[in-house]
Parts: structure tokens; sequence; C-alpha cells
């Protein structure tokens, strides 16, 4: 199916898991744009959840897709885990994964260069069963409700996760600055949120698809956050860029931020 898709329910309806992860998942192919994107991802995760960094009880990745990368250096830090996404296929996905079921994606390559990161590449395998361990649910979001998680509730967490996800089901701007706040109501006052979005991308390929992503720019990005409710504590803007011909990106922005207390 061609065409170009956008918003949440492209998603359910053509989003092709396989697709996404053998293109932009996979470290053992040599060297690519997108390896590279990935790997310069977990330096920076490892980074925030690593040794001296985020720590917490409970921590909700928002749009999981089909990936299991973002949460690698939390399981550290954060014993309880919660996957979401919109989409079926991709919730799907994630529990062959964590079920160790046939015919799911091989993460190994990518966990052992998490795991190298953190001094020892051979834990790989007790990495990825702590992460099974840690991670508890995987549900349903909609970042564009009021409260995305509907119809499960869960207590406020310590951490919201959110990587290169509410670009793909925000189709303007105003939705965007809309749907952090959605994700702030999910906080404490006083935890955190990291998130990284792909600046300057209109359109990313997943096989012969084109999906809409929302374009946006550090100074818009870092002021929805701020308007959020949130005191940005780490802004990182790099020139890390995939495939012209899958992702014609500009760049990429991490930002930590932490919730303003309840006035």
């Amino acid at each position: 199916m061609e065409g170009i898709f956008k918003g949440s329910e492209a998603y359910q309806k053509y989003f092709l898991p396989g697709d996404y992860l053998t293109t932009y998942y996979s470290l053992d192919r040599g060297p690519a744009p997108e390896a590279e994107v990935l790997k310069f991802n977990l330096e920076f995760l490892h980074k925030t959840f690593g040794p001296g960094g985020l720590t917490g009880d409970t921590l909700i990745d928002i749009g999981s897709g089909p990936t299991i990368y973002q949460v690698l250096a939390a399981c550290e830090s954060f014993p309880d885990i919660t996957l979401s996404d919109f989409s079926d296929r991709n919730r799907q996905e994630l529990g062959k994964w964590l079920k160790q079921e046939p015919g799911a994606f091989d993460w190994s390559p990518v966990v052992k260069y998490a795991c190298e990161l953190e001094g020892d590449s051979g834990r790989w395998l007790e990495k990825e069963e702590k992460l099974r361990t840690a991670v508890k649910r995987v549900i349903k979001c909609d970042v564009n409700l009021d409260t995305p998680l509907v119809p499960v509730w869960l207590p406020p967490a310590d951490c919201v996760l959110t990587l290169m996800a509410m670009e793909c089901a925000c189709c303007s701007l105003d939705a965007y600055r809309a749907a952090l706040r959605n994700l702030a109501s999910l906080l404490k006052p006083g935890g955190h949120l990291v998130t990284m979005a792909t600046l300057g991308l209109s359109f990313y390929m997943v096989g012969k698809c084109e999906f809409s992503y929302l374009t946006l720019e550090k100074e818009e990005l870092q002021q929805a956050v701020l308007d959020a409710g949130f005191d940005i504590q780490e802004l990182l803007q790099a020139p890390k860029m995939y495939s012209k011909n899958l992702a014609p990106n500009t760049g990429i922005c991490f930002i930590v931020a932490r919730k303003r207390p309840e006035p």
C-alpha cells in the first residue's frame, strides 16, 4: 500500500512493525546513518538513566512503537515500567519479544551495545531478562486524549519517556502542545519528562509507505515543554541525520525536564 498516512489511525491500519524495525534498528548490517542515530540515542539514554542519572519507582514510556531500546538503560533504575502504543500491531510485537515468542525481532545487537556502554557487553542476556521483569504492562495510549492511557488508570509516575512518537500522532503544533500537557498529567510534581524529537522532518518511510511527521524546530519543542509546566534541565541538539531517502531530517533534539510543583 503506497500513500501518505497521517495521524494515529494510519498507524493502526498501515504501519508494519517488521519493516520499521529492520530499517531503523538493525545494528548488525554494517555502517548506516540509521545505526549511528540509534547508537547516539542509546548513549544519551545511558547518560540520562545511568549512574548518577534519573531514578525512581515507575516509568511510563509513551508511544513505544514496536521497540524496547529506549528502556534498556532505564530498567536498571526503574523497577516498574509501562510500555504503551496506539497501534495493536506494535503492542503485539512488543509482546512477542517480552514473551520470547518465535518471530520476535532480534534485539541482541542493540542490547549488547547498551551493555557495552554500561561496561560489560557480556551481560546482555541478563539485561534482557532484567528488562522483561521490569516491564509490568503493555497498554494502549492516545496522546491526543486528556487521559492518554484510558481506560487504564496508573498512579502518577516518576518519569515519562517519549521518543519520536508524539510527532507522529499530532497533526499540528497546537495538538503537539496539548499532548505534552496531557503527558504532564501522568507525572508526579517533580517527576521527569525525557523526550526526543527528530528536527526538520515532515515524513519518513516504512517499506513503501510514507508516514507524515510533525515538522518541529528546537525552539518550538523547547517552548512547548516549558508551556506544559516543565523546567528544562538539559537540552541537547545534535546534527544526527537519517538516510535522505528514508527520513530527511536536519538533526535531533533531546530534552530532560522536571515537572514544576503544583501552585
